[in-house]
């Protein structure tokens, strides 16, 4: 029997983004977890919270990208306690940044840290397999990101307004689900601003399909059905 690889890790073939605009920042990511050739999670929530005002975009190995959050939560939550404040977006990055970089031979994940605080506002910080981290004014990440660099270098632009961000991120997900068959399933997008958290989710059959790609079904069956119901006529 061939080997699928049903029984390796878990793990987040991706798509990240995280973007400045200019109140805040929007993360957003597919929910396509998998194990092998096998789809172990289609709606899987790959933004985790780590402070009220600071969220991770975790894509690789899904184990070791979850206890990675787990800890910083942990870090960050007595690291308020002490200071009496909130901790900054760069703190909760660099914690992340030492992590990844003290356990790089053992982790084999990818993260992106992006959140607002009152002394620098929006900050998106990219910590890529290795804990090399990078402060930009937008990030990719995962297996999906590969297809997204030349898009978002022509349209992505400084002084965004939230819906131009949030249309920019959703629109990016939705064309590495289309290229990337590791990324798929919904998009999952995180609002961070002064104001608060806005959690967005956008279901698959809700976003633009793309070059050839087929009309969401329930099943192969429907598929199936459709083809036989208006066969293509023979030609010679």
């Amino acid at each position: 029997m061939e080997d699928l690889g049903l029984n390796a890790p878990h793990s987040m073939g991706t798509t990240i983004i995280g973007v400045t605009y200019k109140d805040g920042v929007i993360l957003g990511a597919d929910s396509r977890t998998s194990t092998g050739v096998y789809v172990a999670n289609r709606a899987s929530d790959k933004i985790t919270q780590l402070t009220d005002n600071v969220y991770v975009c975790r894509s690789g190995s899904a184990a070791d990208s979850q206890i990675v959050s787990d800890y910083v939560r942990y870090f960050l939550h007595q690291h308020t306690i002490q200071l009496g404040q909130p901790a900054t977006v760069k703190v909760a990055a660099n914690l992340v940044r030492l992590l990844a970089y003290g356990n790089k031979d053992t982790l084999q994940t990818g993260m992106i840290v992006g959140g607002w605080d009152k002394y620098e506002g929006g900050k998106i910080y990219g910590i890529p397999l290795g804990g090399t981290i990078i402060e930009q004014p937008f990030s990719i990440g995962g297996s999906g990101s590969s297809y997204l660099y030349g898009f978002l270098d022509q349209a992505w632009k400084d002084g965004m307004s939230k819906d131009e961000a949030e249309e920019l991120v959703k629109k990016a997900v939705s064309l590495a689900i289309a290229r990337d068959g590791a990324s798929g399933g919904v998009v999952r997008t995180v609002i961070i601003n002064e104001e608060g958290v806005t959690r967005n989710f956008y279901p698959g059959d809700q976003l633009p399909l793309w070059h050839e790609e087929l009309e969401p079904q329930n099943s192969l069956l429907d598929i199936w059905g459709a083809a036989a119901a208006s066969p293509v006529p023979m030609t010679e």
